[in-house]
């Protein structure tokens, strides 16, 4: 493959985010978010009318011209997304945010499930912003996040989309440099490629922030990691231990004591399978349990989530930092530093 040395970085780590999509291609903005410490300025290129814009000014991002961002001869990153999460706006935003901490210059397109209808977000939503996998098969990306879902407590092959999921997974291995899956999307990546089972959590329901390690502190996806750190996680299923090491090739390279297996990795970083939220906002947890409660279902408070243990008192955030730390070291490390110049030669 062609060095990725022959691409120029941008001058004061600027990054560009370009989103382009079908419909709005011609109305991009340049948003630029500052890093209040290090006074770098990023800018994201993203269409004017995606919602995530007015939860991103109120974190200290601002309009501006995108014309010196235009000039940087630089092939950007194209990273896909597929959203499989119920309330995809709010995905949008989480997954946006953490994509931004970085010096690299970063195109998305958004993929949806065709045979599925999303019901929480507006089909014009959709129309404008999402693309179907028949539109997208014949390109190839740099990287790949392929988000949670709501259907955990179904078997596999009774999800309506399985077909469709089990297609793009087998896609994505010869037309993604490295593909990021994130919890219910870690379990059918690991049971459709690797055959590894999930289990149901017999007790209750995986709820809270919970203290991880790592086991390869020499991996570069744990650069700049704290001795632990912290994730939240939400689900009632799990994948186990003894099930992965079982298999050739994968290696479980973080775990917690109380939640059990959160990364694992196959393929030298070309998979990673996440069985935990790091991309949550502060008040996703919150959200959740609010929600359950509502709906009168069993549900407790969130483990080490709430500051004192009360609801009243707001959540401690505890995992911000080990989450840009991991989006931004897989776009370094197992993307930018992996992928060809030609993305054409990825396979």
């Amino acid at each position: 493959m062609q060095s990725r040395k022959v691409r120029k970085v941008a001058k004061f780590f600027s990054i560009n985010y370009f989103l382009k999509n079908s419909i709005l291609h011609s109305s991009l903005i340049s948003i630029f978010a500052v890093n209040s410490e290090l006074f770098n300025v990023m800018p994201l290129n993203i269409p004017i009318n995606l919602p995530a814009i007015t939860t991103l000014r109120e974190e200290n991002i601002f309009v501006k011209d995108s014309n010196e961002a235009s000039l940087q001869e630089i092939r950007p990153l194209k990273i896909i997304i597929l959203n499989l999460m119920p309330l995809k706006i709010t995905t949008e935003t989480d997954l946006i945010r953490l994509l931004s901490n970085s010096p690299l210059q970063i195109e998305i397109d958004f993929m949806q499930i065709k045979s599925h209808t999303s019901k929480n977000t507006p089909i014009e939503h959709m129309m404008a912003f999402y693309k179907t996998f028949d539109s997208l098969r014949n390109q190839k990306y740099d990287g790949m996040i392929i988000t949670g879902a709501p259907v955990e407590n179904f078997n596999f092959e009774e999800v309506d989309y399985w077909e469709e999921i089990k297609e793009i997974f087998d896609w994505a291995k010869t037309h993604v440099m490295s593909t990021f899956f994130i919890c219910w999307a870690a379990q059918a990546g690991l049971y459709h490629y690797y055959n590894v089972p999930k289990h149901t959590l017999l007790n209750k329901k995986m709820f809270g922030v919970f203290r991880h390690t790592v086991s390869d502190a020499k991996n570069p996806i744990f650069r700049g990691f704290d001795d632990v750190f912290y994730v939240p996680h939400s689900r009632h299923t799990e994948v186990r231990k003894e099930d992965v090491e079982k298999v050739p090739g994968l290696h479980v390279i973080s775990e917690s004591k109380d939640a059990g297996v959160y990364i694992v990795m196959a393929r030298n970083g070309r998979e990673f399978f996440i069985t935990g939220h790091s991309e949550y906002s502060p008040n996703t947890l919150d959200t959740e349990y609010r929600r359950d409660l509502e709906k009168g279902l069993p549900i407790e408070i969130p483990k080490n989530y709430y500051r004192d243990g009360n609801p009243q008192h707001g959540p401690l955030v505890r995992w911000r930092g080990h989450a840009n730390l991991l989006f931004s070291n897989w776009l370094n490390y197992f993307v930018y530093q992996e992928t060809p110049y030609d993305i054409g030669l990825i396979q």
